[in-house]
């Protein structure tokens, strides 16, 4: 069985039109590592939206991010609503100091 990504449905329609090929995930409990093939979830249906391949894993804290590591993924104003919008998402307090796994990713 593939592991799975979920994403929110207002970002389903940007992986499939090829405009999102990054996502970050903090904590990451799945282990994700670069040649793995994923399964991409809509969060709040649980709905099969893709398949992808991971072409590349890293990870850094938040703050430490350049502009070549946020090619790809959806922008924020500042840095502080990026924080405020992973803090929602994960219901965990997120800083420059949080670790975050940056995947880039091919629809397969």
């Amino acid at each position: 069985m593939n592991k799975r990504l979920k994403f929110s449905n207002s970002l389903v329609s940007l992986v499939l039109s090829g405009v999102k090929v990054s996502t970050w995930r903090l904590w990451d409990d799945k282990n994700l590592l670069t040649g793995d093939v994923i399964d991409f979830i809509e969060h709040g249906t649980n709905k099969h939206f893709a398949t992808a391949k991971l072409l590349k894993v890293i990870e850094k804290p938040m703050g430490q991010f350049t502009n070549e590591d946020k090619e790809g993924h959806e922008k924020f104003n500042n840095d502080n609503e990026m924080y405020e919008t992973y803090t929602r998402y994960y219901g965990k307090k997120v800083n420059s100091e949080t670790p975050v796994k940056i995947i880039w990713f091919k629809l397969v």
